[in-house]
């Protein structure tokens, strides 16, 4: 039995508006709970006018308080941002009103530039700490230590459970090191994957965790077609073409052919960062899902797509919910 998550950005359609997106990110949580999905996560980006998640911790209590059941983290929280007191604090509010439903991944990267990172008022060198950090985090979710002087409150003895995320080597290499469970950023950069992964199992040793725990993130584009998928599928490729020529904005709407909205290298580069997809009608998907599977062989599998249509992009979901089920079916 794999269990099987979304990982949402909140992204915000061109024409729309932050209220708007998350409005949606609300009805997908609850779509995906009523189909079965473990986990929702969302995820920190800044200075992003196409992302409405910057607040992460405050947009994963709305969306834990409009849901029932389903587990709502964070994928991730960019520690170099933050003072590592003050995420166990806000996680510890957040596992205070909302039991046993929150989940926090934390991540080196910053999510975001130079400047903002001074807005931030961090600087650039916070990567520097991050194991510390990692380490500050985790005593403060844990249980009071005889002559502690600072505590998180609330926090303290909530052990909300920590994943480690990563693209590269460094978050295999600690997830490893701590005993912590590890998500690997395979939906936008996969080149490391299969060597960090191996470096995670084969390095792990127990700590938070007593064996290791290995989630791939997958870009899901499911539609009735594989036409349909492909179109819906263009607005993300669009989005990602921006972010890499510096022109992030709002998610475009599809178009049938991309050529029109970009040369073909840079097709190609957008199409290779994110060539971990299950992309197609129902049937293609549940083949290449099952193929991801088998090759990395994850603990969890969790699912992200930007779509630009709403009902199209709950219908995604839908479908990858459908072939995961017949998937974990099969390996009863």
């Amino acid at each position: 039995m794999i269990p099987f998550s979304v990982l949402d950005l909140s992204p915000i359609p061109q024409g729309s508006s932050p209220r708007d997106a998350l409005t949606n990110t609300v009805a997908l949580a609850q779509h995906a709970e009523g189909l079965g999905y473990a986990r929702f996560w969302l995820a920190e980006h800044h200075n992003s006018t196409g992302i409405a998640s910057a607040a992460t911790a405050v947009v994963i209590g709305h969306v834990a308080g409009q849901t029932a059941r389903i587990r709502v983290g964070a994928g991730g929280i960019m520690l170099p941002n933050h003072a590592p007191l003050q995420v166990a604090e806000a996680f510890g509010t957040l596992e205070t009103l909302y039991p046993g439903r929150i989940d926090l991944g934390v991540g080196r990267a910053p999510g975001t530039d130079p400047a903002t990172m001074q807005a931030l008022r961090r600087g650039m060198g916070g990567g520097d700490h991050f194991p510390e950090d990692v380490v500050e985090l985790l005593d403060f979710l844990g249980p009071e230590q005889i002559g502690q002087r600072v505590r998180a409150v609330p926090g303290m003895g909530t052990n909300v459970p920590v994943w480690m995320l990563g693209s590269s080597l460094f978050g295999a290499q600690l997830a490893a090191h701590l005993g912590l469970p590890y998500a690997f950023a395979s939906h936008f950069a996969p080149d490391m994957l299969g060597e960090a992964v191996e470096i995670y199992r084969a390095r792990f040793r127990p700590g938070v965790t007593d064996a290791p725990r290995f989630m791939l993130a997958v870009n899901l584009f499911a539609a009735p077609t594989e036409a349909e998928a492909h179109l819906l599928r263009s607005s993300m490729l669009q989005g990602f073409i921006r972010l890499r020529k510096g022109m992030a904005g709002p998610l475009p709407p599809p178009v049938a052919d991309l050529s029109t909205v970009a040369s073909d290298a840079e097709i190609k580069m957008a199409e290779a960062a994110l060539r971990v997809v299950a992309l197609g009608d129902p049937g293609q998907v549940e083949a290449q899902l099952r193929d991801l599977i088998a090759r990395y062989r994850p603990d969890e599998v969790i699912l992200t797509g930007h779509i630009f249509d709403q009902p199209a992009r709950r219908e995604s979901f839908t479908i990858g919910a459908e072939a995961m089920g017949r998937i974990n079916a099969g390996a009863r």
